[in-house]
């Protein structure tokens, strides 16, 4: 599993699956041949075909005039051959099972069944292990590279096993706790591990957990959990401490555009009006602070609520207004 996750984000499950299977079908694939038939490049191809070598999968090259990449074992290989540990690598870069489409969930069931019995649930929980959420928050971490303990975290997780961790949090304090591993999520650069814990369920940053020591003893998964609906939650909650102060307003079509580069994704669009103007609503840290940001954009845009904002938009205006709105600008001093 060493390095394997920074492999993870590089390749779609759809390709990775439909390249497994023509891998199958034939005993040798080509680049091209592997980017004819799924509308990519060659380039494309060649690299998601050395990193299904690089994740552990039994693919390796053949070089020479006639070469291309093969299955170990030859091209009728079936994926009973796998190892379990190539058959975790394998479910694990297909990616989260939640966001995979329809016909990728319906060949991984497949792949599934073809797997030995006592493989099947490592490799369904390597499946089910990761969730990718590409919205940053804020400028929160810088990190380019996986952080330390994420593999062995990770390896917890496929495992189902308790595990005792080291943990810096945010004030400098460090703690060890024993904690059941649930799931791994990629949120922007910053990678966090989704826990059971005695006090509920918690979210670690996994570049602040300063050691990890697995155990034999197996996870009490709360019934029915799903990782992906589960950090929905957590990230919706954050969101919600984050910005507390829900801006509602009135912007006209053609200054939409304009809103969603000064707010981002702090910003929801609701239905449009008898008189063509566009419910949404604006999410900020505070009062002050989003009244400054959004009164450039008062042309296209009407505040109705909280009574705060409109009032710090006032006090913006007369401001404006009292130093700008003279038969002259100032003059600059020397």
């Amino acid at each position: 599993m060493t390095g394997f996750s920074e492999k993870i984000l590089i390749m779609r499950s759809d390709r990775l699956i439909a390249i497994l299977l023509m891998l199958q079908r034939r005993e040798q694939v080509t680049a091209a041949e592997v980017a004819g038939e799924l509308e990519i490049s060659e380039r494309t191809a060649r690299r998601d075909l050395d990193a299904l070598g690089m994740a552990g999968i039994p693919v390796y090259s053949v070089q020479g005039r006639s070469g291309g990449w093969r299955l170990l074992g030859g091209g009728r290989t079936d994926l009973s051959g796998l190892t379990a540990g190539e058959a975790r690598a394998l479910f694990l870069v297909a990616g989260p099972a939640a966001a995979a489409t329809p016909a990728v969930k319906t060949a991984l069931r497949k792949l599934v069944r073809a797997l030995p019995e006592t493989f099947r649930s490592e490799a369904e929980a390597a499946g089910s292990s990761l969730v990718v959420d590409a919205q940053h928050w804020g400028s929160s971490g810088t990190a380019e590279r996986p952080p330390h303990f994420l593999d062995q975290l990770q390896d917890a997780v496929i495992r189902g096993v308790q595990t005792q961790i080291g943990y810096v949090d945010s004030a400098g304090n460090e703690t060890e706790r024993i904690i059941h591993p649930l799931g791994i999520v990629a949120k922007g650069p910053v990678w966090y591990l989704v826990a059971h814990t005695d006090a509920g369920r918690r979210t670690f940053r996994i570049d602040r957990v300063s050691a990890v020591v697995p155990s034999d003893d197996p996870v009490h998964r709360p019934k029915d959990f799903d990782l992906a609906e589960s950090w929905r939650e957590i990230a919706d909650e954050v969101d919600r401490r984050r910005t507390p102060v829900e801006v509602h307003a009135l912007c006209t079509p053609e200054g939409i555009n304009f809103l969603r580069v000064a707010v981002g994704s702090n910003l929801e669009i609701g239905a449009a009006g008898h008189d063509g103007r566009i419910a949404v609503v604006i999410r900020a840290q505070s009062e002050y602070g989003i009244a400054g940001h959004l009164s450039g954009l008062v042309e296209w845009l009407e505040i109705t609520g909280p009574r705060g904002v409109v009032d710090h938009l006032a006090g913006i205006g007369a401001a404006l207004s009292e130093r700008y709105g003279g038969p002259g600008l100032p003059s600059t001093p020397r």
